[in-house]
């Protein structure tokens, strides 16, 4: 193998993980009445974890992070309803999201204390990865103009949120 050649296969050895991890959270775009389902579901479930997170928790972090998320959520639940009026959109449920929150829900219920506060966080991290892959791509590739502009004023929160969850998580 020639010098160039072993180079060439080396550096592309070497990107080939990256460029595989980047694969692996590529999704496409929701039908637009998916979107909206997917949205209102995930800012349903982000005020209330976060409303009984304000109740349950002592936590200064997570009470924190609670009290941010349902400001930026209501926002968004607001900002998703105008847009979606002006775009003429219905709503169709997303049962893979739906499922995730209602899991979730019911295991926050079912908890106390610090036990509590890691499955907020846990909860968080996962809901707010599948938020900032399907706002990301909807807002790259959605089919209506007034969600997609939504989707792009709301992914730079979300990211947000998500590193803020990442942190209270622990880095995950």
């Amino acid at each position: 193998m020639t010098t160039i050649n072993r180079r060439t296969f080396l550096a592309a050895v070497a990107v080939a993980p990256i460029a595989h991890a980047a694969l692996v959270h590529a999704v496409d775009a929701l039908p637009d009445a998916r979107f909206v389902g997917f949205a209102e579901t995930v800012n349903d479930f982000e005020i209330k974890s976060g409303q009984l997170a304000l109740t349950k928790s002592t936590n200064e972090l997570v009470r924190g992070f609670a009290t941010r998320s349902v400001a930026e959520h209501t926002k968004a639940a607001t900002s998703l309803a105008r847009n979606r009026t002006e775009a003429g959109v219905s709503m169709a449920p997303d049962e893979d999201v739906r499922k995730i929150a209602d899991e979730a829900m019911a295991r926050l219920n079912a908890v106390q204390g610090a036990e509590f506060d890691t499955a907020y966080a846990n909860a968080q991290v996962r809901v707010q990865t599948a938020a900032v892959d399907q706002y990301g791509a909807y807002s790259q590739n959605g089919k209506s103009g007034p969600l997609r502009r939504y989707a792009q004023e709301t992914l730079p929160d979300l990211q947000s949120l998500l590193e803020y969850a990442r942190r209270l998580a622990g880095g995950r």
